[in-house]
């Protein structure tokens, strides 16, 4: 007697557990996230060199007070707050559709040389151009992540095999190499460019204000609706180029989609922050931790942590030596570092 066949299954459930994650872990995971990040956009509003009592935060965003706490709140902390989301959420997709694009574990913004792009962008732009506010930055950012980008997948296209892997990621450590030399020989021949330049590159979120997230946010929303669009080639292409074709899928196109994505959400966080480094190498590991390497549940995800890390390591640096602030781009390597180790100890990292 022939066996029975099996049955067949084509729910979201069933597709989670083949990837070893039940989707009530994933759901469950995905509810710890954002209860998460609500506590830390409180955290964010609330403390610093001035403490801000809960009830007073809820004072000023809701009821419209006028005491010095609410002023504090609305003027200062909330724009911070704001671009601390746009921010990590942006850095932290960013990172994780490049490590599905490459293949590569420790791939992050940096390695297709996007955000020293936007670094020689904000460099010329003080040097030449006599730029001197974060709202004038944003756009010399993005044309330069634009362009870094741009030449970076142009030399992997090139010759045999197009744009794999290896060729991208080879032709971005090229590439960020010379825009390193082109950024230092700028700053070492004009002192007062060096002296701006510095206050931006180390990475924060302080002193941002509504102005900022107004300009990019359009632009945030492009980059997530592109990595999105692709999250299913993202899958495919861990299985190889050859498998991926195998199951329909034009490997081609979702590179070039997803970079152009991950491109315009890193100069997102670089215009808006400056080069907050860690955020995206880290939280796609912790994500996939969470909830397994399905990017329908990766991405949702990686867009919760990336802020909760950014905002948290924000709301540390103001409180370790006041009344002065530690950026947030030196507080997220020191807070994420511990993570990443844990995980890869535990062996939780997929390969």
């Amino acid at each position: 007697m022939a066996a029975a066949a099996p049955p067949v299954h084509g729910t979201e459930q069933t597709g989670a557990r083949r990837r070893g994650v039940p989707a009530v872990r994933r759901a469950g995971w995905t509810a710890v996230a954002l209860v998460a990040l609500l506590l830390a956009v409180l955290l964010s509003l609330a403390v610093g060199a001035r403490a801000v009592a809960p009830s007073a935060v809820v004072d000023a965003l809701l009821r419209g007070g006028d005491s010095d706490d609410a002023e504090v709140v609305r003027q200062l902390r909330v724009p911070r707050t704001l671009i601390g989301l746009m921010v990590g959420a942006a850095l932290a997709v960013a990172g994780t559709a490049l490590q599905g694009i490459t293949r590569n574990p420790i791939a992050d913004p940096g390695i297709l040389g996007i955000s020293q792009g936007a670094s020689v962008g904000v460099v010329l732009a003080i040097a030449f151009a006599g730029v001197h506010t974060l709202t004038g930055y944003v756009w010399y950012a993005f044309v330069g992540a634009g362009i870094a980008s741009v030449a970076v997948y142009a030399i992997a296209a090139g010759g045999r095999g197009g744009a794999t892997p290896v060729k991208l990621a080879l032709g971005g450590a090229a590439v960020n190499a010379l825009l390193v030399s082109v950024t230092t020989a700028v700053l070492t021949t004009n002192a007062a460019a060096l002296d701006e330049f510095r206050f931006w590159q180390v990475g924060s979120i302080a002193g941002r204000d509504a102005e900022v997230a107004r300009q990019v946010w359009p632009f945030l929303l492009v980059g997530m609706v592109l990595v999105g669009y692709v999250a299913r080639g993202l899958d495919a292409l861990a299985l190889g180029d050859d498998m991926a074709r195998g199951l329909g899928q034009n490997v081609a196109a979702v590179r070039v989609l997803g970079g152009l994505g991950a491109t315009v959400l890193t100069g997102v966080g670089v215009a808006a922050a400056g080069p907050i480094a860690f955020v995206g190498l880290a939280v796609p590991h912790i994500a996939r931790a969470a909830v397994g390497t399905d990017h329908r549940w990766v991405l949702p995800m990686a867009a919760l942590l990336g802020p909760v890390m950014l905002l948290v390591s924000d709301v540390v640096g103001r409180v370790v030596f006041p009344p002065g602030e530690v950026p947030a781009g030196v507080t997220t390597a020191l807070l994420g570092v511990p993570f990443l180790v844990a995980l890869v100890r535990r062996k939780a990292v997929p390969a």
